[in-house]
C-alpha cells in the first residue's frame, strides 16, 4: 500500500521520484550510475537531516498518519488466540474500544485498546478512536475479568480524546472515566500502559492508569490537543503548532519528567514506515516489562503504582507570596 507523504516529506519525495526516473541500474552506463548513486546519497542524507530534527508539529502528524498501526494491528502480529468481547452490559457495544483476552508469549493477558480505522469507512464505524462512556465500561468489564482470573493488562492509547457529544455527557462520560481511572489504581494485576499514537486528555487517561507507561517515539500525550490549547489561548486552532511546543506533550519531553517510563523507538521515518520492526520492537519492550512486573510481589506492586503517581507533577510554595 502506497504511504501518504506528509508536508515536511516532500523533499524525500522528489528525490525519490529523481531516482524513479533513472530506473533499473542493469544496463545504465558509468555516467548514470554515478548520478543515481549520488541520488541515493542525499536520499539518505535528506532522510536523516529530516527524521533527526522532527518539530513538536511533525511528530504529531506523525503520530496522526492514517497509515500508522493501530491496536488491531499489534493485537495480530503480537497475540494468540485473540477473544474480542463486546458491550458495557448496559447500554451498547462501543466500536472505538476493542478489548478482550489473549496468549502474550504463552502468557493468558487482557488487552484493552482504543481503535482508529483505516479508511474514511471505518473510521465512522470507529468514532475515530473518541470513545463514549459504555466504551470506558467495556474496559473496566475486561479488566475486573482479568483481575478476576489474575490476567496482566496491556492497554494500547490512541485518542485525540473522549467524544464529546450531547449523549455521552448524558450517559455519564466523566464518571465513566473517573470510575476507570479509580478502579485501574487498585486493580490487582500488572497494568501496561503504551501510547501508540495519540494520547489525548480523559480519553486516554480513562484506560492509562498502571504500572507503567510507556509510549512510541513519535506519539504524543497531552491534557488537550494543540487545536484545543490554540482554540483557548489564541481564539485560533491554526496556532497549533505553537501550542503543541507550550505543551510538552511528545514522549522525549514526557520521558526527561517522569511521567513516561520508556520511549519505545519507531524505524526512521515512523512506525508506519516498517510494521515489523515497529512490531519487534513493541514486543521486546512489552516482555520486558511484563517479566519485570510479574515477578513483584502484588502488595509491592500496588504501593508503587500510587507512589508513581504521587510523585508527578511539581508542587512548589513561596513564603513571601
Amino acid at each position: 500500500m502506497a504511504i501518504t507523504p506528509l508536508e515536511f516529506e516532500q523533499p524525500l519525495v522528489e528525490l525519490e521520484e529523481q531516482i524513479a526516473q533513472i530506473g533499473d541500474p542493469e544496463g545504465l552506463g558509468n555516467p548514470e550510475r554515478a548520478k543515481l548513486s549520488d541520488l541515493e546519497q542525499s536520499l539518505e542524507e535528506k532522510r536523516k537531516e529530516i527524521y533527526g530534527n522532527l518539530t513538536t508539529w511533525q511528530r504529531i502528524q506523525l503520530a496522526r498518519h492514517p497509515s500508522r498501526p493501530h491496536t488491531l494491528d499489534y493485537v495480530g502480529q503480537l497475540f494468540d488466540e485473540w477473544t474480542e468481547l463486546h458491550g458495557d452490559r448496559a447500554f451498547s457495544d462501543d466500536h472505538a474500544c476493542v478489548a478482550g483476552f489473549a496468549h502474550f508469549r504463552e502468557v493468558p493477558v487482557a488487552i484493552i485498546g482504543q481503535q482508529k480505522g483505516s479508511d474514511v469507512r471505518d473510521n465512522a464505524f470507529r468514532n475515530y478512536g473518541s470513545m463514549h462512556p459504555e466504551g470506558y465500561r467495556k474496559a473496566l468489564r475486561v479488566m475486573k475479568l482479568a483481575e478476576k482470573f489474575g490476567r496482566p493488562i496491556f492497554c494500547f492509547i490512541d485518542t485525540q480524546g473522549a467524544f464529546p457529544g450531547v449523549g455521552a455527557e448524558e450517559r455519564g462520560q466523566a464518571e465513566a472515566i473517573a470510575r476507570n481511572i479509580m478502579e485501574m489504581s487498585l486493580l490487582r494485576v500488572p497494568i501496561i500502559c503504551v501510547v501508540i499514537g495519540e494520547g489525548g486528555s480523559g480519553g486516554a487517561l480513562g484506560i492509562g492508569i498502571g504500572d507503567r507507561m510507556l509510549m512510541q517515539e513519535n506519539a504524543y500525550y497531552s491534557v488537550i490537543s494543540p487545536e484545543g490549547c490554540a482554540s483557548i489561548l489564541w481564539r485560533d486552532a491554526k496556532f497549533a503548532p505553537q501550542a503543541a511546543e507550550v505543551l510538552k506533550l511528545t514522549s522525549q519531553d514526557l520521558h526527561s519528567m517522569g511521567v513516561v517510563d520508556e520511549i519505545i523507538p519507531e524505524p526512521l521515518g515512523g512506525a508506519h514506515r516498517d510494521p515489523t520492526t515497529t512490531t519487534g520492537l513493541m514486543a521486546e519492550a512489552l516482555a520486558r516489562h511484563l517479566e519485570d512486573l510479574s515477578a513483584t510481589d502484588v502488595d509491592t506492586l500496588l504501593e508503587a503504582r500510587f507512589q508513581k503517581y504521587r510523585a508527578i507533577g511539581v508542587c512548589g510554595e513561596d513564603a513571601g507570596e
